[in-house]
């Protein structure tokens, strides 16, 4: 009985080993590759200057303007997100605190929304835009990817809350502070650190995202100045000159995964750095 136990262990183990390292070669793999073939097409004229004439065709420019269509869409969807998601993960964990099926129905309702693939967003937002008569712009990009990362925000937020002591609530109640004040004061001050990560996870999403903007943004070689224009993004960006049967401009589109991919490894790295730095005064 022993030996099998000790086999099973080892079986365990090794299940484990390979699964967790076939992740990271996977990662490593990808970044190769993506590296491989798009480093060599990456320059300063590359990243600083915008699309020329024949650019697609091979001529010269660059993928400024989707770099910057990307900050300005996935700043002003996480920034939408905020406005929404905040309150409702405090508003989940504070004002629902005695209500637990009702707690259950939302988060469910989330997960179910945070599942939805994203080019359902899109096709919803693209509706809805027909619906009020609007143009693909920067507008309605950022209210599609809005719509995408807030279930994330909402949600990976919410597990934060969900793992702060009931106690602290109870004290900031026996003290007489208000659910308002103390979903403020308390909870937002001691999950701080979670949300910066959510912040950032939800940040992550929507700037690497292309199927819900590839009907609601548009694509233009000019940085939009209002927000009723189209807007370039990087993902839109590899994904049209990806296509090309131009060998020169399908580099060009992995050096736009090569730029977004820093984009979202400093994305990564910053959460972790942050959630770590603030995470030290959090009561546990």
């Amino acid at each position: 009985m022993r030996k099998i136990k000790i086999i099973e262990e080892w079986i365990i183990k090794g299940i484990s080993f390979l699964a967790a390292y076939s992740v990271i070669f996977i990662l490593l793999y990808l970044l190769f590759v993506i590296f491989k073939n798009g480093i060599g097409a990456l320059s300063w004229e590359t990243v600083f200057s915008m699309p020329k004439g024949g650019y697609y065709f091979g001529g010269e420019g660059g993928i400024l303007n989707a770099i910057v269509g990307s900050l300005y869409l996935s700043v002003g969807a996480t920034l939408l997100a905020i406005i929404v998601g905040l309150p409702a993960a405090l508003f989940i964990n504070v004002q629902l605190i005695r209500l637990k099926r009702t707690q259950h129905l939302i988060r469910y309702l989330l997960d179910a929304l945070w599942g939805i693939p994203s080019i359902v967003y899109g096709a919803f937002g693209f509706a809805v835009m027909l619906f009020f008569g609007l143009n693909a712009s920067l507008l309605a990009g950022i209210i599609t990817v809005a719509l995408l990362i807030t279930p994330i925000l909402v949600r990976a937020f919410d597990e934060i809350l969900k793992t702060i002591p009931v106690e602290l609530q109870e004290a900031s109640f026996s003290l007489g502070s208000t659910r308002s004040e103390t979903a403020m004061r308390v909870l937002f001050k001691q999950g701080f650190a979670g949300f910066i990560t959510a912040l950032l996870l939800a940040f992550g999403r929507g700037i690497g995202d292309a199927a819900s903007v590839l009907f609601t943004a548009g694509y233009t070689d000019n940085i939009p100045v209002t927000l009723d224009e189209p807007v370039a993004t990087l993902p839109l960006a590899i994904f049209f000159q990806l296509s090309s049967p131009i060998e020169e401009v399908r580099q060009r589109a992995y050096a736009a995964a090569v730029v977004l991919t820093i984009f979202i490894l400093i994305i990564s790295v910053s959460a972790r750095l942050l959630s770590k730095r603030y995470s030290k005064n959090i009561i546990k």
